[in-house]
């Protein structure tokens, strides 16, 4: 599944060094006196954001990922690159999708960079991926160069999507306020205040969350897509069934995934089929159509996976996002 990560990145380094003298005569340019902030994903952008408040004239914030790309498809620029290997504060989500972080950190030219694997920071709470009733595996087409690794031990694949839960989202935000205020003591108390500020407003919506699914007559949702919801599933004691796992490159399901989902939501009595954020909804439609009554309706929640620049710009926020994933998990909940 993994492309061979450390001569991609050697190439991508070669390249970035022929503009390296440019690079570092624009910085002196713009932005040279603030502290600089790399993430890789919408969620960990927004977090930082938020802690910054007021202090952000002192702070420069980068999301790498702003171009709708999600995080199992990203493949780092020379410029992004180039960013990390000066920058005094770098976030990533630390799962398999990240492999290419770690020679990229081996170029870092700020030994001092405060570096946020958010994996290693959620330590025993991160959660290996897993594969329930119906699901499709991955094809074996995937996993073509795993023969080439038969004696090597089999690495334990987690999932990654771990901002969707609310509970992780307050950890990290803590942990990254406390890192951001080492590296900037004069702003430190604005960072801190922030934090709690923000910390409190995800507690809260944390318990709306516990009390929509504590009043809820069903207690189980079903996704015509992948499923990168499991933090927040078992957060409020969800079950859960799903075409593919949340870090799944399948696209097109089987029939006998599709007639198990149909046959679930008739059994369940299910009056909605999920799907995540994008435009192709086929799989979500097609067990729709294989259902008894064929009435259900097809709700979306975002996963963040697909927030671009514009998204920001236009007013996207981590919480903003989550309260309208509240609203939609009320309806497929009734």
């Amino acid at each position: 599944m993994k492309k061979r990560i450390s001569l991609f990145i050697a190439a991508i380094l070669m390249a970035g060094s022929l503009l390296a003298c440019n690079t570092a005569s624009a910085a002196t340019d713009s932005g040279a006196n603030k502290i600089q902030v790399v993430t890789t994903i919408f969620p960990e952008y927004d977090w930082v954001m938020n802690i910054v408040g007021s202090a952000s004239d002192n702070v420069e914030v980068t999301m790498l990922l702003d171009n709708g790309v999600d995080l199992h498809s990203y493949q780092p620029t020379a410029d992004d690159i180039m960013k990390i290997s000066s920058c005094d504060m770098f976030i990533y989500v630390g799962g398999e999708s990240d492999e290419w972080v770690e020679d990229a950190l081996k170029e870092a030219t700020n030994k001092d960079m405060s570096v946020i694997n958010l994996l290693d920071v959620l330590g025993d709470s991160v959660k290996e991926e897993e594969v329930v009733e119906g699901m499709q595996e991955e094809d074996e087409h995937e996993h073509e160069d795993e023969e080439e690794h038969d004696h090597e031990e089999e690495e334990v694949e987690y999932d990654e999507h771990v901002w969707l839960s609310l509970r992780n989202a307050a950890v990290l935000v803590e942990h990254i306020s406390n890192e951001l205020l080492k590296i900037d003591l004069k702003n430190a108390e604005i960072y801190k205040k922030n934090s709690e500020d923000y910390i409190s407003k995800l507690n809260d919506l944390d318990k709306k969350y516990s009390d929509a699914v504590s009043a809820a007559t069903v207690k189980t949702l079903l996704f015509g897509d992948r499923f990168p919801f499991r933090y927040m599933t078992d957060d409020y004691g969800l079950t859960y069934y799903a075409a593919f796992v949340g870090c799944s490159a399948e696209t097109e399901a089987s029939f006998e995934t599709i007639t198990f989902l149909a046959e679930k939501v008739d059994e369940l009595s299910l009056h909605a089929v999920m799907t995540i954020e994008g435009k192709d909804h086929r799989i979500a439609e097609t067990i729709v159509e294989n259902t008894k009554n064929k009435d259900q309706q097809i709700l979306t929640m975002d996963s963040m996976q697909s927030v671009t620049s514009k998204d920001v710009e236009s007013g996207a926020s981590y919480m903003s996002i989550m309260e309208n994933n509240l609203s939609v998990l009320k309806e497929a909940l009734k």
